[in-house]
């Protein structure tokens, strides 16, 4: 669409009151910053990397006008009934640029893929967190996080891998690729989305986290779906690993996913231990564990909370506390090191994982009734 045309804005304003007239909540607004080009289409410089330099530098995204379009869409829902919400898949770089995209006269909130992509490890992820909230402070907007999607390795897969502490790998795994390793991921996994359920701000889940479910990593060729695929001469397997439809039941051809039994995509073996009917209300499973903090996150208001940070004794420990109103939580997670000793004096609320009686293991996190002392410097 051209941007530049009057006309095509005419006609998506008339798509967002169609949809907004049938009752819908909001709008997810795919590629946010892609709308509008450099004058004079400019080549792209192939040396760019997508996912570290500053996304600007790439002639197609975040582009100065692609904010006309939002502030033209925020004064449109604004002024349609109901409570509409904007938010925007928008892969921006640094934190700073796409903070813009959450001005008061912009969008409502953009996903965080900057904190998706944070290695596995304590001081990236404190960097991380102190980075993203800080972005957005200035607009009064509340920050995202988000750790799955469509568009990515699965985290449950991604953190087994044993480069994890290091990078993050977004590009599909084929069955050639080395296997991450399945029970460090799902334990990484665990510990990392009960982490990002304690931050400040909304957190966002992707179909088939709350089961655990891994990338299927081991799809034939024949089977691939992706245009990634073919458009790259099978160079890049793409996203079809984390598109796998979900497992409802243990048994059939499609897990449940279809009463015809045809399913667009395999599921691996693994997806049938994972199913839904087998994790719904048992103790420790990961489907159980998710609704578990997701419902303390909304009695405990920690979406809504200040975070502060909190001085304990090992660095490979991400400490802080969470508070509203008062009611203070505090968030434990061991990412290395051979784990660390839980406070005596605070009640445990949740864990991601078994606790070894007062220590909190590696890749685990655990919420706390209380409040620590907030640290003096800052991570």
């Amino acid at each position: 669409l051209d941007w530049t045309n009057p006309e095509v804005a005419d006609e998506l304003d008339d798509v967002l009151r169609f949809w907004a007239g049938r009752g819908v909540d909001g709008f997810r607004i795919d590629v946010a910053h892609g709308m509008v080009k450099a004058d004079g289409l400019p080549d792209l410089d192939l040396s760019l990397d997508l996912y570290r330099d500053e996304t600007r530098r790439f002639p197609m995204w975040d582009q100065p006008g692609v904010h006309d379009v939002h502030q033209r869409w925020r004064r449109l829902v604004d002024e349609l009934p109901g409570d509409l919400m904007l938010c925007g898949e928008a892969w921006v770089e640094p934190p700073a640029a796409l903070a813009l995209y959450v001005r008061p006269d912009e969008l409502h909130q953009t996903f965080n893929f900057g904190y998706l992509m944070t290695p596995w490890n304590a001081t990236a992820q404190r960097e991380a967190i102190t980075s993203s909230l800080a972005s957005v402070a200035p607009y009064g907007a509340p920050q995202t996080w988000v750790l799955s999607n469509h568009d990515v390795v699965r985290h449950a897969t991604r953190l087994g891998r044993s480069d994890a502490t290091v990078e993050v790998v977004t590009e599909g795994i084929g069955p050639d690729d080395p296997q991450p390793d399945a029970d460090l991921g799902l334990r990484r996994a665990r510990a990392a989305t009960a982490l990002m359920l304690a931050l400040p701000g909304s957190a966002y889940l992707y179909q088939g986290e709350e089961l655990g479910l891994p990338d299927a990593t081991r799809l034939a060729d024949d089977d691939l779906r992706d245009p990634t695929w073919e458009r790259s001469g099978h160079a890049r397997r793409g996203r079809d690993g984390c598109r796998v439809p979900v497992p409802w039941e243990a048994t059939g051809a499609s897990c449940g996913f279809s009463p015809t039994g045809a399913s667009w995509l395999p599921q691996p073996d693994v997806y049938r231990t994972l199913a839904a009917e087998l994790q719904d209300g048992v103790e420790g499973s990961t489907l159980e564990l998710y609704r578990h903090l997701v419902r303390l996150r909304r009695e405990r208001r920690l979406g809504r909370g200040e975070l502060t940070w909190v001085d304990v004794p090992d660095a490979d420990v991400v400490a802080f506390t969470t508070t509203h109103d008062g009611l203070a939580t505090t968030v434990l997670t061991t990412v290395a090191g051979t784990g660390t000793a839980l406070p005596p004096d605070l009640e445990v609320l949740a864990s991601s994982g078994p606790l070894d009686g007062s220590t909190l293991p590696p890749d685990t996190t655990v919420w706390l009734a209380g409040a620590l002392a907030p640290s003096a410097t800052a991570p």
